[in-house]
C-alpha cells in the first residue's frame, strides 16, 4: 500500500539522486586547458591530462556505482522488500532488540556483499591503473572482515542501547540516547587512534631526527605541548600522503603518514604540521566535537517525535510501528535537513582551515605551506578547478587556488 509518507519518500530519494548527478556533471565539465597561474606548477602538461582523467574516471564510476544503489533502494522500497526482512526476523526472533539487530544485520551485510564489486574495481583497477594502489587482496579481505566485526560490536551495541532507552522511557528515549552517544563521540575522539586505527595500521613513534627535532622547536615556539608524534604506515595501502590531528587534552597526537614524510621536505612538514596545530590552538577540534553532538541531539529529537507515527512503517510495507522500520524511514525523511547541516558544517570547516593556514603562516612559513599543498595536490591529482557549486556543497576544505591565493596575501 503506497502512502502520502511513501512518495515523499520517494521523491526525496530520486530527486537527491538527480541533484547529485547535476553537480558531478557540472564538476566534470569545469575543465580548463590550461591552469591558473598560481598552480601552473603543480602539474606538467602529461600529469594534468592524467589527473584530469582521473577525475573524468572516478565521476563515471560514481555515477554506475551510485545509479546501483538507486536501484536497490527503489527496489526494495517499490517491492516491499523492507517490510519482507523485518517479518523474516519477527519469525525467527521474540526479543525485540534481536529482530533489529538480525534487521539491520542482513541489510548491511547484503549491502556490502552487493557493492564489494565496486570495491574492488575501485581498488585494484581505477586506483591501480593511475599509480595510486598499495593495497594487497589479502589487506583488501581482512579490512572487509574487520569493517564487518567492528560494525557489529559498535553499531550494533549502539543500536541495542537506543531500543533498550526506547522501551524504558518511550517517547523520552532521546535524551538518554543523545547523552549515551556524547559519551561514545568523546571516547572516540580521544582513543580512536589508540582503540580503531591499530587494526587496520601499524603507528610508530616519530625517530630522533631532523624532523623530530624541528617540530619539538616549533610546538615550543606555538606553546604546543606535543609528546605524541606518530608515524603511520599509509603507504600500506596508497601512495597518497595525508596528515591528521587526534584526540583531547592529554591523549592528543599527530600522525603523519609514511608517504607524507617521504614526498615532503622538513620545513614542509613542520608547516603542515603548523596548521594541525593550528586547529587545536583555535578550538576546532572541540568545536566539532561539540557541534556533532548538538547535531545528534536534533537528530534524535526529531527522531522521538516521529518514531510510533504509523505512516512511517506504512511507506515501507510495515503494518505495526516499529523502532528499526521507523529508523530507516525517518533516515531518508532527514536527507534535506541532512543536506542543510552538512552545508552549515562545510561553511565553518572551510573557515577553519583559513584560520589553521594563517596560524602556520604565523608560526612557520607560508611559502613552505604552499610548497606542501602543491606537492599533495599534485602527487594525489587533485582536482585544481573545481565547480563552485561543487565547492560550495561538499568541500570540506577550500581549494587550493584559494589557499594559496589566501596565504600569499599574509608574505
Amino acid at each position: 500500500m503506497y502512502n502520502t509518507v511513501f512518495f515523499i519518500i520517494l521523491g526525496i530519494i530520486v530527486v537527491s539522486f538527480i541533484f547529485e548527478k547535476l553537480l558531478d556533471y557540472l564538476n566534470l565539465k569545469h575543465i580548463f586547458p590550461g591552469l591558473p597561474p598560481e598552480v601552473a606548477d603543480v602539474f606538467d602538461a602529461e600529469s594534468y591530462k592524467k589527473s584530469q582523467l582521473y577525475k573524468q574516471v572516478n565521476t563515471r564510476f560514481s555515477f554506475v556505482m551510485s545509479s546501483f544503489s538507486l536501484m536497490l533502494t527503489l527496489l526494495m522500497l517499490l517491492l516491499g522488500g523492507f517490510g519482507w526482512v523485518n517479518d523474516f526476523a519477527f519469525s525467527l526472533f521474540e526479543n525485540y532488540i534481536a529482530v533489529a539487530l538480525l534487521f539491520f544485520g542482513i541489510l548491511m551485510f547484503a549491502s556490502d556483499i552487493l557493492t564489494t564489486p565496486f570495491s574492488v574495481y575501485d581498488t585494484f583497477v581505477i586506483e591501480q591503473k593511475f599509480g595510486f594502489n598499495k593495497t594487497s587482496p589479502k589487506t583488501f579481505v581482512l579490512d572487509k572482515l574487520k569493517g564487518w566485526l567492528i560494525g557489529a560490536i559498535l553499531g550494533g551495541g549502539i543500536l541495542a542501547l537506543l531500543i533498550w532507552f526506547f522501551q524504558l522511557s518511550g517517547e523520552y528515549f532521546w535524551l538518554l540516547a543523545w547523552a549515551a552517544i556524547s559519551v561514545f563521540t568523546i571516547l572516540m575522539t580521544m582513543f580512536y587512534s589508540q582503540l580503531i586505527v591499530p587494526l587496520f595500521n601499524k603507528q610508530t613513534p616519530l625517530e630522533d631526527g631532523d624532523l623530530k627535532t624541528a617540530i619539538k622547536e616549533m610546538s615550543d615556539k606555538t606553546g604546543f605541548k606535543l609528546d605524541n608524534v606518530y608515524v603511520i604506515d599509509g603507504s600500506k595501502r596508497s601512495t597518497k600522503a595525508n596528515a591528521y590531528f587526534t584526540g583531547l587534552g592529554s591523549k592528543k597526537r599527530i600522525v603523519l603518514y609514511d608517504t607524507l614524510i617521504n614526498d615532503l621536505s622538513t620545513p614542509e612538514i613542520v608547516a603542515v604540521l603548523a596548521h594541525e596545530i593550528g586547529h587545536y590552538k583555535k578550538k576546532h577540534n572541540l568545536s566539532g566535537t561539540v557541534s556533532g553532538i548538538l547535531q545528534a541531539g536534533l537528530t534524535l529529537f526529531l527522531f522521538s517525535l516521529l518514531i510510533n507515527n504509523p505512516a512511517l512503517s506504512v511507506a515501507l510495507n510495515v503494518e505495526e510501528p516499529n523502532f528499526h522500520i521507523s529508523l530507516i524511514a525517518f533516515g531518508i525523511l532527514y536527507t534535506p535537513v541532512s543536506m542543510l547541516t552538512g552545508i552549515f558544517s562545510s561553511i565553518i570547516s572551510r573557515r577553519h582551515e583559513y584560520q589553521a593556514d594563517r596560524f602556520a603562516a604565523e608560526n612557520s612559513d607560508a611559502n613552505e605551506l604552499i610548497s606542501a599543498l602543491k606537492k599533495l595536490s599534485g602527487k594525489n591529482l587533485s582536482n585544481l578547478t573545481p565547480h563552485p557549486a561543487y565547492v560550495f556543497f561538499h568541500y570540506s576544505h577550500p581549494t587550493l587556488l584559494q589557499r594559496i591565493k589566501a596565504l600569499s596575501k599574509l608574505n
